[in-house]
């Protein structure tokens, strides 16, 4: 039996995480949703389970197959008009390919077609809502103000879709200034944007990895074995989810999924998730006529 209640949060959001009769929320969305299930949830002493935002980023280094790069890219930032928590945000790109990594790129995402996803063909469908669509153009505007170049798409691409029914619009690339971290990409916006990076090093590229509050999914295109295991280890990626010449998208079906910091630390599928829906109970039977007793007290 499958049970489905739909209302608003007034009506349906509040009182379940409200209610000491549901000892597990299980909520998936945004951090600031997270932040009010855990405050409530944890105000009554019962547990939650959190699986928050994401603002994943992909490290290409200097021996890395762009072929893959553009490949995976491609899917994870325009994949479900990058409305997927696991969708690529960011790409820091070593400087001795980010050129030839951009151009592949921007060629490729003039080839998207734009329309209904269920008509053969179709690449990216549109977003869900109208405000998905200014959250999409309130973002591309301050990159463009906080320095940023705009090399496809952009609030042009929205505007050549408004007059036409649904919430379309056009997959954007923004390319960051070299050693700047803009405020907008710091905030997970729910749209098909990517910013590019330019990076020098794996030193700079983890710094800047790691410089956001979320920490859902990761991964690194490099050849080097050395590069590889630096990016999983306990001085690499602060991800939950950890790819190496795979994107960040796609990968993790039937492995713990869920990440670190404001994305939440909750697990959903894999080995540690239905321990967290079980209730633990430690059971000893004495099945003899005996009463042992701890620490060799004896009764007269």
């Amino acid at each position: 039996m499958f049970g489905l209640v739909v209302g608003t949060v007034e009506e349906i959001g509040e009182p379940m995480i409200a209610d000491k009769r549901l000892p597990l929320i299980s909520a998936t969305g945004s951090c600031r949703m997270g932040r009010r299930v855990g405050e409530v949830v944890g105000g009554r002493l019962g547990r939650s389970l959190l699986e928050l935002g994401g603002n994943n980023a992909i490290i290409i280094m200097e021996d890395a197959d762009l072929d893959m790069v553009i490949r995976g890219t491609l899917f994870g930032a325009v994949g479900t008009a990058g409305q997927r928590c696991t969708s690529t945000r960011r790409l820091l790109c070593h400087e001795s390919v980010v050129d030839e990594i951009t151009e592949g790129l921007v060629s490729a995402y003039t080839q998207v077609s734009i329309g209904d996803p269920l008509e053969s063909g179709t690449l990216m469908g549109p977003l869900i809502n109208e405000d998905a669509v200014n959250n999409m153009r309130s973002s591309i505007e301050q990159a463009k103000a906080e320095g940023c170049e705009i090399l496809c798409g952009g609030v042009e691409g929205i505007e050549r879709w408004a007059d036409r029914p649904g919430h379309f619009v056009e997959p954007t690339i923004v390319k960051v200034p070299k050693g700047k971290m803009p405020e907008v990409v710091k905030e997970e916006t729910f749209a098909p944007i990517l910013y590019i990076f330019t990076i020098s090093d794996l030193d700079e590229a983890l710094a800047m990895h790691n410089d956001v509050d979320q920490g859902l999914s990761s991964a690194i295109f490099t050849n080097s074995m050395r590069n590889a295991g630096r990016f999983l280890s306990p001085e690499g990626s602060d991800c939950g989810i950890a790819n190496v010449n795979i994107g960040t998208s796609g990968a993790e079906i039937g492995g713990a999924f869920g990440g670190e910091k404001d994305t939440g630390g909750g697990r959903e599928s894999g080995s540690d998730s239905w321990k967290v829906y079980m209730r633990r109970q430690t059971c000893t039977t004495n099945w003899s006529a005996e009463m042992p007793l701890a620490q060799g007290i004896e009764f007269g």
